[in-house]
């Protein structure tokens, strides 16, 4: 599992500072999470193939989360994209891209398949083999989803040394991976003898925007990774309250309430220059804390 973060900021952008949008890599998969202006700007410094890119979330329809989509999907037709393209946001986000694609009298060669979102409550609106997606519903002004990424439990894990030992032909690895019992010179052996667990299946929630909202911690809760927004410190907890966002504070009890393994803080105010202020203040609840910057990259 592997998060890079193409920007974290908040309202307009800056020289150095890009609004909210972050790419997620899991299973093989490559999520791109809000899109902010700039988005394919960043996507080109990060070095990201577009091919790749096959599912997009849009938490929310406010500007400095998807006014860097319409540009994107233009891209995409631009440089010839056959493959399907599937965004997932609020109901409204249909309508605000094809007029865009109708008034440029540009729509895309590609398929463009939209799932809009209404629920008030987490629902799932993706899933596979290896991964599925759910909604963690938000509170902020707009209707606003986070969303949950969790890999599907992994095959069981073969023990090299006890299968030689036996004399396990190979042929029946892919039994002992699916946690059969199998047959060795007409003994049945069990299978905890020969495999091990698999490995953890990972999580990461993303959380943004949102007030303080405790009811999404029953969602996340064991999540190895959490990021939520931290839009103000403390100090300013009157701000965040009218505007239906939070403070670092804030997001550090979501994260130790739920368990999670880390923090990620992001999408700060412009009014902060001291960024490590953030830091300090989570800390001092829940101590596991990474401070997001626009082209980080954690894994």
């Amino acid at each position: 599992m592997k998060l890079t973060i193409l920007g974290c900021h908040s309202a307009t952008p800056h020289e150095n500072k890009n609004p909210t949008a972050q790419l997620l890599d899991i299973k093989g998969h490559r999520f791109l999470i809000d899109c902010g202006e700039g988005t394919q700007v960043q996507l080109r410094k990060a070095k990201v193939s577009f091919v790749h890119i096959k599912h997009i979330f849009i938490s929310h329809l406010h500007g400095d989360h998807f006014y860097g989509l319409p540009g994107l999907v233009s891209s995409f037709r631009l440089l010839g994209r056959e493959a399907p393209l599937h965004i997932y946001g609020p109901k409204g986000i249909k309508e605000a891209l094809t007029l865009l694609l109708k008034l440029a009298n540009s729509w895309t060669n590609y398929p463009l398949h939209f799932h809009e979102l209404e629920s008030d409550v987490s629902e799932c609106v993706f899933e596979d083999d290896s991964v599925t997606v759910h909604t963690i519903p938000l509170k902020h002004r707009v209707y606003t989803n986070g969303f949950l990424f969790a890999e599907k439990q992994g095959l069981r894990r073969i023990n090299t040394t006890a299968t030689t030992e036996i004399g396990v032909d190979k042929s029946q690895f892919r039994l002992l991976q699916l946690g059969q019992d199998v047959v060795v010179d007409g003994k049945m052996v069990q299978n905890r003898e020969l495999t091990f667990s698999p490995h953890p299946a990972k999580k990461y929630a993303y959380c943004s925007d949102t007030a303080y909202h405790p009811e999404i911690v029953s969602i996340i809760k064991g999540a190895d990774w959490l990021y939520h927004e931290a839009t103000f410190l403390q100090q300013h907890e009157q701000l965040a309250q009218q505007t239906q966002h939070s403070t670092a504070k804030e997001a550090a009890t979501i994260a130790r309430n739920a368990q999670v393994g880390r923090l990620i803080l992001g999408h700060y105010s412009s009014r902060y220059k001291d960024l490590s202020l953030f830091a300090a203040e989570a800390a001092e609840i829940f101590p596991h804390v990474i401070l997001a910057s626009d082209g980080a990259v954690i894994s």
